[in-house]
């Protein structure tokens, strides 16, 4: 059971691995663009979102080639894209690094949407998440592949008040843009 970050705004913060990534010789990782299969299965990670009424306020993505490849992508399938920071810190971070972002967010931001990398996404979505609905952190420890969505929801007056263990994983998924060339 998760514990109360107290009373406030619902608060629910996405989490979206970048999609699936080409590995060209001779190209540095952080300059790594997305494959042919990232390239169908980000714009469905945008699709996912809109049709589950997850767009967010704000989003906040890796300097990574393939992350931000994802994020246009994603956002390209919603009218008008929130705005966004690249953020050189979600390069490799660690939870605390990750943690230390998210609280930078301002208060007026109630979904904010977080394009990065693992291990330190599914690191903190573990963290964060006290408990989970249905099977979705059983999942999750499983697996958290390229263009995976977790949603962890909380209640709290500022991004500064999320901790671990405070938030609901709500909701786990992998959307795939099918096949195609």
């Amino acid at each position: 059971m998760s514990r109360r970050a107290g009373t406030g705004p619902l608060r629910r913060l996405v989490v979206l691995r970048h999609a699936k990534s080409a590995r060209p010789e001779g190209v540095p990782d952080s300059r790594r663009p997305l494959a042919p299969r990232g390239l169908r299965d980000a714009p469905a990670a945008g699709r996912a979102l809109a049709e589950a009424d997850l767009l967010p306020d704000l989003a906040l993505c890796s300097t990574a080639v393939r992350a931000r490849q994802t994020w246009q992508l994603a956002s390209g399938e919603w009218g008008t894209p929130p705005p966004v920071r690249y953020e050189p810190r979600l390069y490799g971070a660690d939870v605390p690094t990750l943690l230390d972002v998210v609280r930078e967010t301002p208060p007026e931001v109630e979904t904010l949407l977080l394009v990065g990398h693992n291990p330190g996404l599914e690191d903190l979505i573990l963290a964060l998440a006290g408990d989970g609905l249905d099977d979705t952190l059983e999942r999750l420890r499983t697996k958290f592949p390229t263009s995976a969505v977790a949603v962890l929801a909380w209640h709290g007056t500022g991004w500064p008040a999320l901790a671990p263990g405070v938030a609901l994983l709500t909701s786990f998924t992998v959307p795939r843009g099918g096949t195609g060339t």
